[in-house]
């Protein structure tokens, strides 16, 4: 019985100078690269699989693949991909409703204090 090798975990990424997310995972044997814009060259796409190589999250034989072939490396997706970034709806209306919630609950309280500054005046 041959058990499958688990699917690796998505590592996100950020480049703030160019204002961009990444997701690195590997799937079913190849590497899919999500961005959330289109910022990349070839050149700095080549530099990133080696980094991300060396670094330990995609197996080390992409280091050199990337140098080889730097057109397209084999195995290698790169999607641009905003959809993967956005939250989950579930988290942002619990998030809405936790904020209504407390901003509700800071309104009266500061009613109330202000009606008790108006009802007990100060000697």
């Amino acid at each position: 019985m041959k058990i499958p090798a688990p699917e690796s975990e998505p590592y996100e990424f950020y480049f703030p100078t160019v204002d961009t997310l990444a997701q690195v995972e590997k799937r079913d044997g190849e590497i899919v690269i999500r961005t959330s814009r289109n910022t990349f060259s070839e050149d700095r796409r080549t530099r990133f699989i080696r980094e991300l190589a060396a670094e330990g999250f995609i197996p080390d034989g992409y280091r050199w693949l990337a140098s080889a072939s730097p057109g397209a490396a084999l195995g290698i997706r790169w999607l641009v991909d905003t959809s993967c970034f956005e939250p989950d709806r579930l988290a942002v209306a619990r998030t809405r409703r936790f904020m209504i919630r407390l901003l509700s609950s800071a309104a009266m309280l500061w009613l109330a204090m202000i009606g008790l500054l108006f009802l007990h005046p100060l000697r």
